[in-house]
C-alpha cells in the first residue's frame, strides 16, 4: 500500500479485507480493528494509524465499505466541518508529533472517542500579534507547569481538551519561544468564563490557567517549535473556515451551479422581491463570490498536496465577504422583521444571528486584516511590514499592559 496504490487495487483490498473482518456488528473490537489496519484513515501515513493512500485510492475504498454498511472507515475523507478535529489536531499530530503522543490520541480521533475541544490560542495582549502571547509553561520533571490567560476560546466549557500555545523560552525572539501542548481542560487549575457576544449567546469563553498541569509527553513538536506547529493546525482551521457550506445558523449553503443561491433566492422571493432588477444582481453578485471560492478551494487543496500552501488564507479572506454579505441580504429581505431579534420567531431569528454571528469569520482562525498581510506576503510576494521587535529577546521586547477580564468588563 501507498501513494503508487491504484483506485483499483485499494478497491480489490478494502474488499478483502471486508470479507475476513466484517461480521455487521459495530463494536468496539470493529473500530479497534479499522485503526489497526490503516482502514480508518487510509490516506494517512503508514506507521501514523494509515495506509499511505491517494484520495482518489482511498475513495475507490471507502465505496467498498460503504456497499457493505461498514460504518468507520475513511473518516480522513470527511470535510472539515464533519469532524475538525481530524484535521486542527491530527494534521499537527501527524506533522510533529512523537510516537508517544501518536499512539495516545490519533486511535482516540479515528474512533469518534475525543469529545468537544477547544484552542488556548489568542491572549487578551496577544490577538493578531500571536506570537508576542506571555501564558507560560515551565518544566517540572516530567510535566510542565501552565500559568497565564486566554481569551476567545470557543465552547471552552465543554471541552476535554484544547490545544495551548505556551511560552517556553523568554531569552529568544518571540517566534522561537513557544511551544505546542495538549492540555486536559478537566483539572484543577483552570478556570473558565463565558463571554455574552451581541447574539445574546456565550460560546467563547476566557481561561485562566493558574498552575495547571501537562505532561511533557503531550507537546507536540520540540520545545521552541510551537510557532511551527500552529501553522498547520491555523492551515486546517483556515481551511475549514474558507471552505464553509453552511451559514453561521447551520442552514446549508449549497455550491452547485444550480443551488448555490437557493437561499438568496427563498429569502427574496418570500419578501416578494424575486422579480426587483436590483435583488436579483445582488444575488448574482454573491453567487460568483461562492463559486468563485469554491474553484479557489479545490484550487488550494491541489496546492496542499504538492506541499505548503497560503492560499487557505485568500479562500477565509474571502468567505469573510460571503458570509457577511449573504447574511446582510437575506435580514434586508426580511423588512421591518429585521428591527426585532427575537428568539421565539423561528424563521426571522436565525436570520437576525446570521447577521451578527458571521463576524466570527473576520476574527477567529486571524483576523481579516491578518490574512491580508499572509496574502500580500506569501501568494502576492510583496516586502513585509516593519517589525520593530524582529531579533530582539522576547524578555527585552516592549509587552503590553495586564487587561481586565472581559467577562467582567
Amino acid at each position: 500500500m501507498g501513494k503508487s496504490t491504484s483506485p483499483d487495487a485499494a478497491r480489490e483490498a478494502a474488499r478483502s479485507w471486508l470479507s475476513e473482518h466484517w461480521k455487521g456488528v459495530d463494536d468496539a473490537a470493529w473500530r479497534d480493528a479499522l485503526v489497526d489496519a490503516g482502514w480508518a484513515a487510509p490516506t494517512w501515513p503508514e506507521g501514523s494509524y494509515g495506509l499511505g493512500l491517494s484520495k482518489e485510492a482511498a475513495r475507490a475504498a471507502a465505496e467498498e465499505f460503504q456497499g457493505a454498511a461498514a460504518p468507520g472507515a475513511c473518516v480522513d475523507l470527511a470535510s472539515f466541518h464533519d469532524d475538525p478535529w481530524l484535521r486542527l489536531l491530527g494534521n499537527p499530530l501527524l506533522a510533529f508529533g512523537s510516537p508517544e503522543i501518536k499512539r495516545h490520541f490519533l486511535p482516540m480521533l479515528l474512533k469518534g472517542g475525543i469529545g468537544q475541544n477547544c484552542l488556548l490560542y489568542s491572549e487578551p495582549g496577544a490577538g493578531s500579534d500571536l506570537a508576542g502571547l506571555q501564558t507560560r509553561a515551565e518544566f517540572d520533571g516530567d510535566e510542565y507547569v501552565v500559568n497565564g490567560q486566554k481569551i476567545w476560546t470557543t465552547n471552552g466549557r465543554a471541552a476535554n481538551y484544547g490545544l495551548l500555545l505556551a511560552r517556553t523560552g523568554w531569552d529568544v525572539p518571540k517566534h522561537a519561544g513557544l511551544t505546542f501542548f495538549v492540555i486536559d481542560m478537566r483539572q484543577p487549575g483552570i478556570e473558565i468564563r463565558p463571554i455574552r457576544q451581541i447574539t445574546g449567546d456565550a460560546e467563547f469563553n476566557e481561561v485562566f490557567l493558574t498552575d495547571a498541569r501537562v505532561p511533557a509527553a503531550w507537546m507536540i513538536g520540540e520545545p521552541g517549535q510551537g510557532w511551527k506547529v500552529l501553522q498547520v493546525a491555523l492551515a486546517a482551521e483556515r481551511s475549514g473556515m474558507g471552505s464553509a457550506s453552511a451559514s453561521m445558523s447551520g442552514t446549508p449553503i449549497r455550491t452547485g451551479l444550480r443551488d448555490a443561491a437557493d437561499d438568496l433566492i427563498e429569502a427574496a422571493r418570500s419578501a416578494g422581491r424575486l422579480d426587483d432588477p436590483n435583488v436579483r444582481q445582488e444575488i448574482v453578485k454573491i453567487l460568483s463570490w461562492r463559486l468563485t471560492n469554491v474553484w479557489t478551494g479545490r484550487r488550494a487543496a491541489a496546492e496542499i498536496r504538492r506541499g505548503p500552501s497560503s492560499l487557505a488564507s485568500l479562500g477565509k479572506l474571502a468567505m469573510s465577504r460571503i458570509l457577511h454579505s449573504g447574511a446582510d441580504f437575506t435580514y434586508r429581505m426580511q423588512g421591518e422583521q429585521s428591527l426585532v431579534y427575537d428568539y421565539d420567531k423561528p424563521l426571522e431569528h436565525p436570520v437576525d444571528r446570521d447577521l451578527m454571528f458571521a463576524f466570527i469569520n473576520s476574527i477567529g482562525g486571524g483576523s481579516d486584516q491578518i490574512q491580508r498581510n499572509i496574502i500580500s506576503e506569501r501568494v502576492l510576494g510583496l516586502p513585509k511590514g516593519f517589525e520593530p521587535d524582529k531579533g530582539v529577546p522576547f524578555r527585552d521586547v516592549r509587552k503590553g499592559a495586564d487587561t481586565r477580564s472581559a467577562s467582567q468588563a
